[in-house]
Formats: structure tokens, C-alpha cells, sequence
């Protein structure tokens, strides 16, 4: 005779093995710091402050989100940021604009005489297709806290990608790193007061 207490208990302890045999495994934006400072390269004469960085609603989860054919999306249970990805995004840019600025990020500093610019970054799209691509889509300004200079542009970056999500995420960082390199090409024009176009 089967007895229904045992049964469940049954069921329940193979239910937890279930769950303890997929392991969760957690993801940075942040790219490793390169090995040592670039030589002969003069400091910028400004600093720059990156405001929060504005993220999809569709993406902004713990989870990774990947695209599904043209309509659909899913977050992966096992597959997550080790910080909110708005956090995440916010710190790969600041360290990619230091390195391609050769300046420092000042938010929350106070001003010390030098020009200091303000950049703002709102992502519209963060699109994740494991084995395709990874692609951002970013509306961003400078303004110069000192002066009337501002410039405001749009960028839409795409990376190819391998198979596999640490593939995925390094596209998003690479991604990230092209978008700071765009922002950089303009930075100093403005924090100089100048006119500047959008880098093409």
C-alpha cells in the first residue's frame, strides 16, 4: 500500500535536488581594468560627471532578458546581474570614458576650478540574442556646467556575438566600450566650449 505522506515527501526532495543542480550564475558589464595606464598620454584639463543611466523596462530586470524571434522575449531564471543592470551600465561607461577621455569621473566631487562636463545617457533599447548580436540604442548629451555648450546625439551600436552567455554579455561590453569612444570624439570640443556635430 502506498502511503500519500511518503510519496510527497518523495516528490519534494526531488523537486529541491532539481533546483540545487541548476547553479545561478551572475554577470558583469564592468570589463576587467587594462593592465597598466596608457604612457605618454597627457590627462584631459576636465573632468566629466555621468548622471544615471536611464534603461529599457523591458531589460531592466535581475535577470538576463534575451530576444525570441520577432516578438518575444523571456528572463533567464539561472542567468543574472550581480548588480540592478542600470548600476551595471552606468559603471562600464564610467570607466570606458575615463580610459578613452584620459579623465576622471567627478560626480559628487566638488568643483575644483577645472571645466567639468555633464553626461547623461538614456539606452532605449538593450537587445540580447544569444549567438547574434547584442545591441544598444542610446540617446546622450553633453553639457558644459561652466558655459553654454551642449550636444545632444543618438547612437545605435550592434555587436556580433558567439554562442553562449558569456559571449553575449562581452558583446554588451564591447558595445558599451564603441559608445564611450563615440562619446569621447565630441567630449573635448565641448568641455572647450566649441560647437561640435555628432560624431557620424
Amino acid at each position: 500500500m502506498i502511503r500519500t505522506p511518503h510519496l510527497l515527501a518523495g516528490a519534494l526532495a526531488l523537486g529541491l535536488a532539481a533546483c540545487a543542480s541548476a547553479p545561478v550564475h551572475y554577470y558583469t558589464l564592468i570589463a576587467p581594468a587594462p593592465a597598466s595606464p596608457a604612457d605618454g598620454v597627457a590627462p584631459a584639463p576636465f573632468g566629466f560627471e555621468l548622471m544615471p543611466v536611464g534603461i529599457p523596462a523591458q531589460a531592466d530586470q535581475p535577470q538576463l532578458v534575451i530576444r525570441q524571434g520577432g516578438q518575444g522575449a523571456a528572463p533567464l531564471g539561472a542567468e543574472r546581474w550581480i548588480a540592478p543592470l542600470a548600476d551595471e551600465v552606468r559603471g562600464a561607461l564610467s570607466a570606458d570614458l575615463a580610459q578613452a577621455l584620459h579623465a576622471r569621473d567627478v560626480t559628487g566631487l566638488p568643483m575644483d576650478g577645472r571645466p567639468r562636463l555633464r553626461i547623461k545617457v538614456d539606452l532605449r533599447r538593450f537587445d540580447s540574442a544569444p549567438g547574434d548580436y547584442a545591441l544598444i540604442d542610446a540617446a546622450w548629451s553633453l553639457r558644459l556646467l561652466q558655459g553654454d555648450a551642449t550636444l545632444a546625439c543618438t547612437s545605435q551600436i550592434r555587436e556580433p556575438v558567439g554562442a553562449g552567455y558569456d559571449a553575449l554579455v562581452e558583446g554588451h561590453q564591447h558595445a558599451l566600450a564603441r559608445l564611450a569612444q563615440q562619446i569621447a570624439q565630441v567630449a573635448g570640443p565641448v568641455a572647450a566650449g566649441q560647437a561640435h556635430a555628432c560624431p557620424p
